[in-house]
C-alpha cells in the first residue's frame, strides 16, 4: 500500500523491467541475511545476531536512493523492497519474542499492520496501479523499530521501569528493569498505527478517484 503513487502519464520516472541491478542485488543480500540472523540467534550468539540484524536494517535506505540516484528503478525492485523490509521488520519482533524479550500483543500488533499493508497495497497495485507515497513519519517508525528490536536483542544496558502498573504485557511501565529499546518499540508503534491510518485514507481517496475514472470510461464506451 506505501511505496509510490497512482501511476499517470506525466510520471517522469523510468521504470525498467530489469532485474540484476545495484538495488536489486542489495535488497536480495538483504533478503539474505535473515536465515543468518535466525542461526545465529538460535546459536545464542546475541551480539553477532544484533549486529546482523542492524546491518540489515540500517541498509534499509540504501537500495531505493541507489535505484533512484541511478535511475534504475525497475519493477522487481519495486516490488522486492519493501518486501524485504516487511520481511525484515517481521523477522526482528518475532526474533527478540523467541528470546522472551517482547510481549505478544506487540508482535501481534507489527505483524497484523506490516500483513495489511502488504496485501492491501498489492491488491491497490495490481487493480487500480496505486501506489500511496510513503511520508517520513512512516520512515522514523520504520527506523525506532529496527533500533528498539536490535537494543532488545542485545538486551544491554537494562533500565528500571516506570513503576506506573504492574502489568506484565507493558515492559517499561511496570517496576521491572528493560531494555532501553523498548522505549523505541513504543515510539515506533505509536508513528506505525497513525502512519497507517494516513494510509488508509489516502488510498480510499485515491481509489474513490480511480473508481470513477474507471467509471466514465466504462460510460463512454457504452455511449459509442
Amino acid at each position: 500500500m506505501v511505496s509510490g503513487h497512482q501511476a499517470t502519464s506525466s510520471d517522469t520516472e523510468i521504470v525498467t523491467n530489469k532485474i540484476f541491478t545495484v538495488a536489486n542485488i542489495i535488497s536480495f543480500l538483504r533478503l539474505c541475511l535473515v536465515p543468518v540472523f535466525f542461526i545465529l540467534l538460535f546459536e545464542n550468539q546475541n551480539i553477532a545476531a544484533t549486529l546482523v540484524f542492524a546491518f540489515a536494517a540500517a541498509t534499509d535506505f540504501l537500495d531505493g536512493q541507489i535505484a533512484r540516484r541511478t535511475k534504475t528503478v525497475s519493477k522487481l525492485g519495486q516490488i522486492l523492497d519493501p518486501a524485504v523490509d516487511r520481511i525484515l521488520m517481521v523477522s526482528g519482533v518475532l526474533g527478540v519474542f523467541l528470546m522472551g524479550r517482547i510481549t505478544l500483543w506487540i508482535i501481534l500488533l507489527v505483524i497484523a499492520r506490516d500483513a495489511f499493508l502488504l496485501i492491501g497495497g498489492g491488491i491497490l497495485l495490481k487493480r487500480y496501479h496505486i501506489r500511496v507515497p510513503v511520508i517520513y513519519p512512516g520512515k522514523f517508525a520504520t527506523t525506532f523499530l529496527f533500533i528498539g528490536f536490535a537494543g532488545l536483542l542485545l538486551n544491554a544496558p537494562l533500565i528500571p521501569g516506570l513503576g506506573i502498573t504492574e502489568f506484565s504485557w507493558l515492559p517499561g511501565f511496570n517496576s521491572q528493569a528493560c531494555s532501553w529499546g523498548i522505549w523505541f518499540v513504543y515510539v515506533g508503534l505509536v508513528l506505525a498505527i497513525i502512519t497507517t491510518i494516513y494510509y488508509c485514507v489516502s488510498a480510499y481517496r485515491q481509489l474513490k478517484i480511480a473508481k470513477a475514472q474507471e467509471d466514465s470510461t466504462s460510460q463512454k464506451t457504452k455511449n459509442i
